[in-house]
């Protein structure tokens, strides 16, 4: 009996998820002001409630106050308060925190040793998150038990469409968001105040959003410097890995005052989704051999603690220029979770190209001979 009462109540929160298709005459009071952010929008409708648009998704957000709409299309609900919610999209986390909202996150799908952000580790440490397993195998259960309001994934979850539908099934709604789309590094940044319609916190980003870009005036008209940088990394089969010239990172460079070694025209850039490329040795140290900068990338292999351990692991840098002119430096593994630092880390970046940074810094440090 409890089996079909369970069942029942599924069916039931899935019809108050998503509706059936069906026109709406609904009308726009406003739209969301955006600056940067091109992978969504959001309208304030006559009915109290907020369209969300992503990609070719749509998401009703309904105020507490408000009564759910008899009739909203394809629209995915999302009945406010947002509490107790899964996260599975790493990149937003940093931005609901942002918000102050981290405390409506009750689950992640990345575990305690791969955060960079002080403050979920904290929050892992005192129980308030917890891991219940990768994107693609959620424990289902926990989810339910914590009386799950709202799943947040990255676009991950299209390559496990069962995952998606799974929790759908169980009446959790699932938005899937796209900030790591966005190609300028504001645009990235911007999403915060997505997640302040989300977590009713609207004000706190729209002072955060326009704080953190106040901060870059005095950069973005200053005139540009001549020098060039490389980003990337070796993998484990010797392959240099690199962004792609359209990616934000080059973009930071670029509006840091600075330019990216590499371009599409020299690469031959494919069109898939990812935001780097492997290429062969032999096409980095073509390109990069005099570049004025180097960064290295220590995200995905680990930090690198002196420009001897660089060119001991990798001598074919021994001959570029930054590295003789010891201009070589080193992310700090938090440059790729804290998207609301896009803004600092212009900043540091500016400060390396016009040649005032510190050697240490809050996402990069100088290699230095030991």
């Amino acid at each position: 009996m409890k089996r079909l009462i369970f069942a029942f109540t599924v069916v039931l929160l899935c019809g108050c998820t998503r509706l059936n298709a069906g026109s709406t005459d609904k009308t726009t009071k406003n739209r969301l002001e955006l600056k940067y952010a091109k992978e969504f929008s959001a309208e304030y409708l006559d009915n109290g409630c907020i369209l969300i648009s992503i990609g070719a998704d749509s998401y009703t957000i309904i105020p507490e106050d408000v009564e759910v709409p008899a009739d909203n299309g394809n629209s995915t609900l999302i009945k406010q308060p947002v509490e107790n919610v899964y996260n599975a999209a790493s990149s937003a986390m940093d931005l609901i925190d942002g918000t102050g909202a981290l405390g409506n996150v009750m689950m992640t799908s990345t575990k305690y040793d791969d955060w960079s952000l002080p403050s979920v580790k904290n929050a892992m440490d005192s129980g308030d998150i917890c891991y219940v397993g990768k994107y693609s195998a959620p424990d289902y259960e926990a989810l339910i038990e914590a009386d799950c309001s709202l799943a947040i994934e990255s676009t991950m979850i299209y390559h496990s469409p069962e995952v998606k539908e799974k929790l759908e099934e169980l009446g959790i709604p699932v938005l899937v968001e796209r900030s790591s789309y966005e190609n300028d590094p504001l645009g990235r940044m911007e999403w915060i105040k997505l997640y302040g319609i989300l977590f009713s916190c609207e004000d706190k980003a729209n002072e955060i959003f326009n704080s953190r870009i106040s901060q870059l005036d005095s950069i973005l008209n200053a005139e540009k410097t001549d020098k060039k940088a490389a980003f990337f990394y070796v993998n484990s089969s010797g392959g240099v890995v690199i962004r792609k010239p359209n990616d934000y990172v080059p973009e930071m460079m670029r509006m840091a005052g600075g330019d990216y070694i590499f371009d599409s025209t020299d690469l031959g850039v494919d069109e898939n989704s990812l935001s780097t490329m492997t290429v062969q040795p032999e096409v980095f140290c073509e390109k990069a051999w005099d570049a004025d900068i180097l960064i290295y990338n220590s995200t995905v292999l680990g930090e690198i603690s002196s420009l001897n351990e660089l060119t001991q692991k990798y001598p074919m840098l021994k001959d570029f220029t930054a590295v003789k002119n010891r201009n070589v430096w080193c992310t700090e593994k938090n440059m790729f979770q804290q998207t609301t630092g896009a803004a600092d880390m212009i900043k540091e970046l500016h400060s390396i190209f016009v040649g005032e940074a510190d050697n240490k810094m809050d996402f990069m440090y100088r290699l230095e001979e030991l």
